[in-house]
Order: C-alpha cells, then sequence, then structure tokens
C-alpha cells in the first residue's frame, strides 16, 4: 500500500517523511504518542508555548540545515544564556569572565587563567580516572564543586568519581565576557513552537496517532515496501540480548500568576541537595505579553522499561550491547533505522536533521 512507513514522528522521521513525500513516494507515519514531534512538541498552556520534553534550543553552523528549517517557519533570535544558581548565588554559564569574577573577583583575562591554572596544579592529578578528576584537571576544585559536581551527579544518579571520565571530556572555557552558550552561528526558537514545524514537515502525509508499531510488528511490516525505524533498537528486537540503559526525565510544570517569574529562560540548580537540575521559563523562549508564565521543575531518573528514554548511557558496556543490535540491523533487507533512539546516541537538532537529508540523498544510491 506505501512506498515507505515511518515509525516514530520525531525529527528525523518527520523529515525522512517530507522529503520521501517531495519525491513522490507514498508514505505513512505511525506514531505511538498522541501527537506528532516527538521530544521537541511543544504545546499551548495559556497563552505560552510549553517545551514538553524540556528546553530545545536550535542552534547550528550549518546554513543548509538554518535555512531547511527556516523555509518551514519562521525562527526568532533567541540566544541561550543559562544561570547557575549555587546555594542562593548566581553565576554565568557557560564558563567565563562574568562567572570567574563571580567566583572569585578576577577582572581580567590573565587574572582568571592564573586562578585556574593554580588550582589545577594543586590538584596534583596527573591521569584522570573519574570524572570527578576529569573535571579539576581541566577547570579546578572550585568551578567543579560550585557549577559541576552536583548537577553532574543529578543528572547521571551516580557519584562524579563513579562516572568515567570521558563523560566530560572537556568543559567549556571562556576568557571572554561572552554568555552566549553555543558558538554557533544560526540560533533561535520557531515563533508559535516546534509543533508548528513538523506540522509543515508533515503536510500531506498520512499519520497514525496512538499507534504502537510494535504491538502489530508484522501486519505493518506488510503494509510498505520499506520501513524507516526510529525507536529504540533493541525493543525492536525485543531485548533479545539485554536492555540499553538511559537516564530519564520527570517535568513539573505549573502557570505562576505572575509575569516574570525568574527573569531567564533557563536556569540550572548545581546543588545536589535540591532534587532537580533546572527550571525552564517557557515564555523567554518565544515571549508573549501575559499577566503570567509557565515555568517547568526537571528532576533526573533512573530510566525503566517504559519511560522515555532521554540519554544513552555512554559507557563500555552499553556500547557493547548497542554493537550487537547494530549488527542484527544491518542483517534487515527491507528496514532501516535512523535517529536517537534507534541509533543509540545522543544528537542535538542540527544534527539529526543533517543525518536524515544525507541520509534521503543516499536511500537509494
Amino acid at each position: 500500500m506505501y512506498h515507505y512507513l515511518i515509525v516514530g514522528s520525531g525529527l528525523f522521521g518527520s523529515i525522512c517523511a517530507n522529503e520521501l513525500h517531495k519525491k513522490g513516494y507514498k508514505v505513512i507515519v505511525l506514531e505511538k504518542r498522541n501527537h506528532i514531534g516527538g521530544n521537541i512538541y511543544t504545546e499551548e498552556c495559556s497563552g505560552i508555548q510549553v517545551h514538553k520534553y524540556g528546553a530545545h534550543i536550535f542552534h547550528t553552523d550549518n546554513k543548509r540545515v538554518w535555512d531547511y528549517v527556516n523555509n518551514l517557519v519562521e525562527f526568532n533570535r533567541f540566544t541561550n544564556s543559562p544561570i547557575a544558581n549555587y546555594k542562593g548565588k548566581l553565576y554565568n554559564l557557560p564558563f567565563n569572565l562574568n562567572t570567574f569574577y563571580q567566583l572569585w573577583g578576577t577582572k581580567t583575562p590573565q587574572e582568571a587563567k592564573d586562578k585556574i591554572a593554580a588550582q589545577k596544579a594543586s590538584s596534583k592529578i596527573d591521569i584522570p580516572t573519574n570524572l570527578e578528576e576529569q573535571a579539576i584537571s581541566l577547570v579546578g576544585q572550585d568551578i567543579y564543586e560550585i557549577l559541576v559536581k552536583g548537577y553532574t551527579e543529578k543528572q547521571w544518579g551516580r557519584r562524579a568519581t563513579e562516572i568515567p571520565p570521558f563523560i566530560i571530556k572537556r568543559l567549556p572555557v571562556r576568557f571572554t565576557f561572552d554568555n552566549n552558550y553555543f558558538k554557533d552561528k544560526y540560533q533561535g526558537i520557531p515563533i508559535g513552537g516546534y509543533t508548528r514545524l513538523v506540522e509543515k514537515l508533515l503536510d500531506g502525509i498520512e499519520v497514525r496517532l496512538n499507534t504502537d508499531f510494535l504491538a502489530q510488528k508484522e501486519k505493518y511490516l506488510n503494509l510498505a515496501d520499506q520501513v524507516i525505524y526510529t525507536g529504540q533498537i533493541d525493543s525492536y528486537y525485543d531485548y533479545c540480548y539485554g536492555q540499553l540503559e538511559y537516564r530519564s526525565l520527570h517535568f513539573d510544570t505549573e502557570v505562576i500568576q505572575t509575569d516574570n517569574y525568574q527573569g531567564n529562560a533557563v536556569v540550572n540548580y548545581t546543588e545536589y541537595e535540591i532534587p532537580y537540575t533546572r527550571v525552564i521559563e517557557h515564555k523567554h523562549f518565544d515571549p508573549v505579553d501575559t499577566p503570567h508564565t509557565v515555568i517547568t521543575k526537571e528532576y533526573p531518573k533512573d530510566w525503566k522499561l517504559g519511560d522515555e528514554a532521554y540519554y544513552p548511557i555512554n559507557d563500555e558496556k552499553n556500547a557493547q550491547l548497542y554493537d550487537k543490535y547494530r549488527q542484527l540491523s544491518e542483517k534487515e533487507k527491507n528496514i532501516i533505522f535512523g535517529g536517537r533512539l534507534a541509533e543509540y546516541k545522543y544528537y542535538d537538532m542540527h544534527q539529526v536533521i543533517e543525518k536524515a537529508l544525507f541520509f534521503i540523498e543516499n536511500i537509494n544510491k
């Protein structure tokens, strides 16, 4: 009945559907949730576009990708400049001269470099064996204790001394007064929310919501010549080698009767004793004039079967397990696996778009 059946209406699946549809193929998209868009889904709440599954900030240096999304919807000029709150004191992120002045009162790049160098030297860490040692060897004790340790331990659910050092291969340190978190040339948020972007991608394409592909896999496999699967790769194979591990998230969202709650889109809470990692105030992403605001507190949690999978656990055990599933997938004749869950890899949005466009360009080669 169809040339292509696409499992999942997230960014990867929706771009594939759009590009194949433009090429004249008959496409159907199956979506397990009751809405399109995957984790970039936004919904209106009291006149404010809420990022349902956590903050999504678009950034890229790839002009082709930027032009691609802007040809679909208009983007604003949002710049991500998060704030860190540690025991009631505020610090600019990423680590820059504003941060160092707030920490130590240093005013010049050289003063800050000397302070960091002294702390790195005093640590006497030659070969880091865990994340804590890796971070201290990169940025010194103060930055690690105040801005890295608690946040990271909450995020990963383990003490920093139990996390492998490669998780933090580098930490961004800038010796300028620049609070722009990303260095990419193109940055912004879709005006009216990300859901509008996905609606444009899926315009004219058949989409079935509340449809679990895996619940009737054989039936759906026979619907199309080719299947593009964007779900969890281990679930496709019924966990025959075991379950891949993830970190998950819980979101606590509330409407507050004030026009401006925290003055910034993202405030990170870096002390371990506060259970959430950050508070998102959604109206700062896509500004609207309302007497109220909507905030979301983001709580990391252990993942279990049935939870949303957000962050793959990038350790050796899971890498070996994924490789077994990858080898299985490469033997499939009519099924293609793509996207962050199918590839067990964390991708930023621009990377997903790049991969989807490259994939479609080479699909019949």
